[in-house]
């Protein structure tokens, strides 16, 4: 067993920690001289955009930066000095006295193991158990976080789970050996609502039950109104604000701060005037429509086939912004790709611009098709990396045979301006860019054919909250410039606020609610729809608080 840490002091000190990263030229300095204090049973919420430090600074602590870092510093758990440890010694206190939930479980977890085996391996290690004994504890875990069924779903590999079911065997992993510590990294990035208001309440059911620290890496303040007891706030590298969770969201001191929590979506704040489709541009002529649509996917192993999307009827009008929201498996990403043809229907009609997309081929499919664009979730996996930023953009228009090699090149030159981007990333590779950047490029590539209808699937869903602010203010003014229809599939209800002339709200792969925004959001009709909202967390600590009691005692 672990040599558990005097209650009297903080349980974590960390003093003017450092860390530099050795490059082919200068030395980047990720963490410039941090310190704070961390007491038992509290909750410090570490915030700031990408690249500020907050992630890197944590790492540095248990030992999982590369080789190419330098650390320099304190960490103290205790009386142990955690900075500078190697080898035996580091992998005896990582996930035994400090634990990691890492943001992203499909890549964290082991694809060729059961989920049961990777709860079982830590527990081995730390606490010298046999296969039996270790599996018992496996289930209890698994029971522990919700997770259905934990004597079967312990045999399950990590892709027979959803991702919220994997976020919550990497929860299991983290407190199997009863850590002092656990630095959760983005723990609810990408989650629906519910799934996320869930796991929030688990990390606060586990925290008061085993009195474990926690240490909160995120981007979203709504999620640290829900959790943190303090707030740190990281930009570039240094922190730049410390403080009680109700004088960081009432009386923030750093302009940073202020920046952060001005640029957050809040579900009920009233848009800006530059957001709002003009009212002469609303549209009745019906750019894509779909009636009775079914998408089916074939079960596994002869096992009943999956109906994804279920006799759907929707329209999307000219100028118009639709959300399609809902939870993962609701079947919005499905119905959005059917709609443009990158997911075959099983029966119905989709009709774009005229064209039945089912049924259409050779010419006429691909001239409807040089007038849809699709923004993916994921920019890093839909940008070629071995392509140069303005060959990525020109692409659409080189496969439509449109304009010379000149002209395309002028073209993404414009589109990176219309876009805010320097010109001269025309010759960078989208290794090279931000998130946010790469973003901005993946609306570029969109938006290059001129087309018509556009689908945007999750566009905004993992970038930190100012560069979300700034990405659909530019996406917004340039489908108010460009006149283009969207389906914007989202499970975000504060950016659906932002930006959507109309809402529809998805469940079980059938459309439940259909209407304005206003009406969707102020008075929806349908009790998953109220569910849905009522799951959003608000970026307002005292509010959530109040939420969050309400929640509990429902539970209780």
């Amino acid at each position: 067993m672990s040599e558990r840490t005097d209650s009297a002091g903080p349980l974590l000190r960390v003093e003017n920690l450092h860390v530099n990263f050795r490059t082919d030229g200068a030395p980047v300095q990720a963490v410039k001289g941090i310190s704070y204090d961390l007491a038992p049973g509290e909750v410090l919420a570490i915030v700031g955009e990408s690249g500020s430090g907050k992630t890197v600074g944590s790492r540095a602590m248990i030992g999982l930066l590369p080789d190419t870092a330098g650390v320099t510093g304190s960490a103290g758990l205790g009386a142990t000095e955690l900075i500078g440890m190697k080898g035996e010694a580091i992998r005896r206190v990582r996930g035994d006295r400090i634990a990691m939930i890492f943001q992203e479980p499909s890549t964290a977890l082991d694809p060729v193991r059961t989920v049961g085996w990777q709860i079982c391996e830590a527990l081995r290690v730390h606490r010298k158990m046999t296969r039996k004994q270790a599996m018992a504890r496996a289930v209890e875990l698994l029971d522990l976080v919700g997770i259905p069924e934990p004597d079967q779903r312990v045999h399950s590999y990590p892709h027979q789970l959803s991702g919220g079911q994997k976020q919550r065997v990497m929860i299991a992993m983290a407190i199997s050996c009863d850590p002092e510590v656990i630095i959760a990294d983005e723990p609810t990035t990408a989650l629906d609502v519910t799934v996320q208001a869930q796991i929030l309440d688990l990390l606060h059911d586990l925290k008061d039950r085993l009195g474990t620290a926690i240490i909160l890496i995120t981007h979203n303040m709504g999620v640290v109104a829900d959790m943190a007891d303090r707030v740190a706030v990281m930009y570039r590298g240094e922190l730049v604000e410390t403080g009680d969770v109700l004088q960081i969201f009432q009386a923030p001191q750093h302009p940073y701060t202020k920046h952060l929590l001005s640029s957050v979506p809040y579900l009920g704040r009233p848009r800006p005037a530059s957001m709002n489709t003009p009212t002469e541009r609303v549209g009745t002529n019906v750019v894509m429509s779909v009636h009775d649509l079914c998408v089916d996917f074939p079960g596994r192993w002869g096992a009943e086939p999956v109906h994804a999307v279920k006799g759907v009827n929707l329209e999307v009008h000219s100028h118009e912004i639709l959300a399609l929201v809902g939870e993962s498996g609701s079947g919005k990403t499905t119905l959005g790709r059917s709609t443009v043809g990158l997911q075959e229907a099983t029966s119905g009609a989709i009709n774009v611009l005229g064209v039945d997309i089912v049924t259409a081929k050779g010419k006429t499919l691909r001239d409807v098709r040089r007038k849809i664009g699709f923004v993916f979730q994921d920019p890093a996996s839909s940008l070629n990396p071995r392509m140069t930023v303005g060959d990525c953009i020109a692409e659409p228009m080189l496969i439509h045979d449109m304009g010379t090699k000149a002209q395309r090149l002028e073209r993404a030159k414009d589109l990176l301006h219309a876009v805010e981007l320097p010109v001269d990333y025309v010759a960078r590779y989208p290794h090279e860019l931000s998130g946010g950047q790469r973003q901005r490029v993946s609306l570029a590539r969109a938006l290059s054919t001129g087309p018509e209808f556009l689908v945007a699937d999750e566009p905004t869903s993992a970038l930190d909250v100012s560069v979300q602010a700034r990405v659909l203010e530019v996406f917004v003014r340039l489908q108010h410039a460009m006149g283009f229809a969207c389906l914007f599939v989202t499970h975000d209800l504060a950016v659906v606020d932002l930006l959507a002339d109309r809402i529809a709200v998805m469940h079980h792969g059938e459309l439940v609610e259909l209407g304005t925004r206003e009406q969707v959001l102020r008075d929806p009709q349908q009790d998953y729809t109220r569910e849905l909202i009522a799951a959003v967390p608000l970026p307002d600590a005292e509010e959530q608080g109040k939420r969050r009691a309400v929640r509990r005692a429902g539970r209780g």
